[in-house]
């Protein structure tokens, strides 16, 4: 074999006219090279990879050239020990993968080149301590653009260096466009997964996440199992717990609220009276201390928390034809009512919005379209209906860019999304709903989620598109499926999420939120 090099006494080859001979034939890496080497040119050689330490034998190494070589990977650490290495030129050969750490303690290097290789990506970090680099040349390979080049795309303005990256040779969308042209921006790189983590048995209606002295804790209506059973967050077990549950026979909903260290459950019962459970101080068990409005309650559907006029009140849906929906508010020690609205109408749900600046109401009932009421003069007064919305079962809000939107459940027909324009909600979007009793949007995080429960098919979860302001579908949650879901809430703890799933047919499920970076 001949080995192709330049010793100490010689001067190194021009850098643009690659090495001065060629070394060809050898399967290997020679090994009796001078430890005075200076340059060293590799010119298909038959070499079929580069293993770490390949040139350990070479530390002076100051140029360093393989062209039309047929090695197709370049291993971690495959140039350690060329602390002195200032031109690294792999050019013409057939490369398709280069491990992230195989530029590893080149902290001489000034000139880089990958040109002409086969080459669709470089893994992130690949240049990470290369600080010394003023030359980068990728031009010639096959790049992807998706979003395994975005690092590369984020790194190339922050280095002191000229980089050559040529043309991207695909997704189709892309195709022949220059690396450089391309905005970091438009990559959708970000991806959110959510997979089952704990089943809590029994079936429930409503789930409510609340924080009490500073721990999150999570309360459900559990009307076969007649409590309110509150969870708490176990940091051995590192799951979801039972804490303590309240006799609730019935119960449709139990709404928490915490004025400092008082903890009051609003237990909202188809039979026997909905009561008000309170804990004066930390360490206390809860009790009940009040039967709310018996005579305005007659079958309570749903139950809400809001303040106004800087006072506690709670709004209490009632399906009934007899009773009618109520509004309590704090008066001394306990709730008593304060309104009664929207008698007559079999109200299913209660929701509290503000809009510009003022508390509003929101009822949906079974005989009519929402109703939006708006605080004025001590008490709620009618301002308008939801236009185009008959058959709904409940409403959810959320906010987004400053817009308010509205979900709305429909269980026949399709559910609908609508935003406030100032004066009334418009319809801004449609999705095939048949069997929803709950279409409920949660923030997790960054994403605007909105989760449609079916009982007849797997639910599904969409978030939020800013650029095109509609829901686009994620996921369907499953496996283990969700049996007549109900309610969903979002609990945040110790730098995890987690997704609640109340549902009226089987156990409620949680799901862990997690987020994917594509570009990793």
């Amino acid at each position: 074999m001949q080995i192709c090099a330049r010793g100490s006494g010689s001067p190194p080859a021009p850098l643009w006219s690659g090495s001065s001979a060629l070394c060809e034939g050898s399967p290997d890496l020679p090994e009796n090279f001078s430890p005075s080497l200076l340059s060293l040119s590799l010119v298909r050689t038959g070499v079929s990879q580069l293993k770490a330490g390949s040139f350990l034998r070479v530390p002076t190494l100051h140029l360093l050239l393989f062209t039309s070589n047929s090695f197709s990977v370049i291993e971690d650490d495959a140039f350690a020990g060329l602390s002195h290495l200032q031109y690294l030129f792999i050019e013409d050969n057939e490369i398709g993968a280069i491990s992230k750490n195989a530029l590893r303690g080149l902290r001489s290097l000034t000139h880089l080149s990958l040109a002409n290789n086969h080459l669709e990506t470089l893994p992130r970090f690949l240049f990470r301590g290369l600080e010394t680099l003023t030359h980068v040349d990728l031009r010639g390979n096959p790049f992807q653009c998706d979003c395994r080049v975005l690092w590369l795309l984020q790194w190339m303005p922050t280095v002191n260096a000229s980089v050559g990256t040529g043309a991207c040779a695909g997704p189709s969308a892309l195709a022949h466009m220059q690396l450089h042209h391309l905005d970091p921006k438009t990559f959708k790189c970000r991806a959110i997964e959510l997979s089952w983590f704990q089943t809590v048995g029994e079936s429930a209606l409503g789930v409510e996440p609340f924080s009490y002295q500073g721990e999150p804790h999570i309360v459900l209506a559990q009307p076969f199992a007649g409590r309110c059973l509150i969870l708490s967050w176990d940091y051995s077990l590192q799951r979801f717990r039972p804490e303590e549950e309240l006799s609730a026979p019935s119960v449709v909903a139990c709404k928490p609220l915490v004025l400092g260290a008082r903890l009051i459950v609003l237990a909202a019962r188809l039979w026997g009276g909905s009561q008000l459970w309170a804990r004066p101080s930390p360490g206390l068990r809860l009790a009940p201390v009040q039967a709310l409005a018996p005579r305005q309650l007659l079958r309570p559907n749903d139950a809400e928390t809001l303040w106004l006029d800087q006072q506690p009140c709670f709004v209490v849906a009632d399906a009934s034809k007899a009773g009618s929906t109520t509004l309590l508010c704090r008066d001394g020690p306990g709730f008593y009512p304060r309104q009664s609205l929207h008698a007559w109408h079999r109200d299913t749900d209660a929701e509290a919005l503000e809009l510009d600046g003022r508390p509003h109401l929101l009822l949906a009932s079974a005989s009519q379209r929402p109703v939006l009421f708006h605080w004025s003069g001590g008490r709620f007064e009618r301002r308008t209906d939801i236009p185009e919305a008959e058959d709904v079962y409940a409403t959810h809000h959320f906010q987004a860019g400053g817009d308010v939107f509205l979900c709305l459940t429909r269980y026949i027909g399709d559910s609908m999304v609508m935003r406030w324009d100032g004066s009334m909600f418009r319809l801004l979007q449609q999705l095939p709903s048949r069997g929803a009793h709950v279409f409920q949007p949660l923030l997790i995080a960054r994403d605007q989620l909105a989760i449609l429960g079916s009982d007849f098919a797997f639910s599904q979860v969409f978030r939020l598109e800013p650029d095109k302001g509609l829901l686009e579908p994620l996921q369907e949650l499953g496996p283990p499926a969700l049996v007549a879901p109900r309610a969903f809430a979002h609990v945040a703890l110790v730098g995890r999420r987690f997704l609640f799933a109340a549902c009226f047919k089987g156990p409620t499920q949680i799901y862990q939120h997690h987020e994917l970076d594509l570009s990793a």
